[in-house]
Formats: structure tokens, sequence, C-alpha cells
């Protein structure tokens, strides 16, 4: 089955992460001509947001390339049971709960659900410009574990992304053993 895409992904995958698309205050998971982010999000979510990158380092990025992309997956999820099976499991692998895990329980603070297991149902490639910047919300996230404030991050609304939309794969239920690639574009 062969399919084409409408986006060559070559030319945005050229490097991965590490020391690429470092920009001021932060380091990128790709670049080529811009800067790109990778985000998972759970489709059936109350949220419909998704926390983004620093916010300042997002801006330098724009500025210096024109243009800032995010590459994100839409997943179908599963969380953990009401016993926290999955969670006590990781608990235990990783050798008991983190001072982080410790300060959060005298706080009161709930610990979220865990995801074991996801289902890649879309991809999003989004693109901020300087025309459209203005459709990101900011977020203030509180405090690093040093006690420093975080920086102020941008928020997406995803009822808004198609203010941001270049192209949109989606991914159809495994049909046939024929069919390794149930995608359409």
């Amino acid at each position: 089955m062969s399919i084409s895409v409408a986006i060559d992904l070559r030319v945005i995958l050229l490097y991965r992460g590490g020391s690429f698309g470092k920009v001021k205050t932060a380091c990128f998971d790709l670049k080529r001509t811009i800067n790109w982010d990778l985000k998972a999000k759970a489709i059936k979510s109350d949220d419909h947001r998704s926390i983004l990158n620093d916010k300042k380092a997002i801006d330098n990025s724009i500025d210096e390339y024109g243009a800032h992309g995010f590459i994100v997956a839409l997943c179908d999820v599963e969380y953990d049971d009401d016993n926290r099976t999955f969670q006590k499991w990781h608990e235990e692998l990783k050798g008991g709960k983190s001072k982080y895990e410790k300060e959060r329980e005298k706080r009161t603070s709930v610990s979220r659900y865990r995801k074991t297991r996801a289902v890649l149902q879309e991809i999003l490639f989004l693109l901020v410009t300087p025309e459209n910047r203005h459709n990101l919300h900011e977020y203030r996230q509180g405090r690093n574990s040093n006690g420093k404030p975080r920086p102020t991050k941008y928020m997406l609304d995803f009822d808004q992304a198609d203010h941001f939309l270049v192209c949109r794969m989606l991914f159809l239920p495994h049909i046939s053993d024929d069919c390794d690639c149930p995608l359409i574009i």
C-alpha cells in the first residue's frame, strides 16, 4: 500500500534533539530551518489544552527563524486502575518515593493517575508565527524543585489549533494483517 504525504517529513526531521535547536533558554526537540517541539496529548480528557515550552524561548525561536513548530501526537489512552497497580509497580521499580513525591504528599496534593497505554490516533503539525502567536495563552507554572519560580510557558487550546494547523495525519484502527500503516492524510 503506498501513501503520499502532503508534507515532506524529511525536511522537518533532519536533526534530532540534543544540541540542535538551542535558542538562548531552551533546547528544542528537532530542527531544520526552524525549531520543532514534540508533544503528546490524551484526547479523552476534560482539558483541551496543552502546556507548551518556555514562552521566552519560543518567542526567541520565532524572532530568530520566523516560525516555531509543534508536532503533536494525539493518543487514546488508558489510565491506571483505582488501586494504582501500575503506579505501585513503578514506585517499587525505581526504589521508592522520590523527595518530590514525599513533599507533594505533605502538601496533600493528589498524584495524577498514570497512563498505562496509548494508541496514536492523529498527528498535528502546527506552526506558530508572529502573525498567529497571539492565539496562544500564557501559563504560569509555579516553582522548580529549588524553589525558584518557573518561567512562563505558552499553552495551546486545541479548540483554536486551526490557527496553527499545517498538516493533519489520521491513523485508522488496524483493519487487516495486509495493512501495516493504517494512515490517511
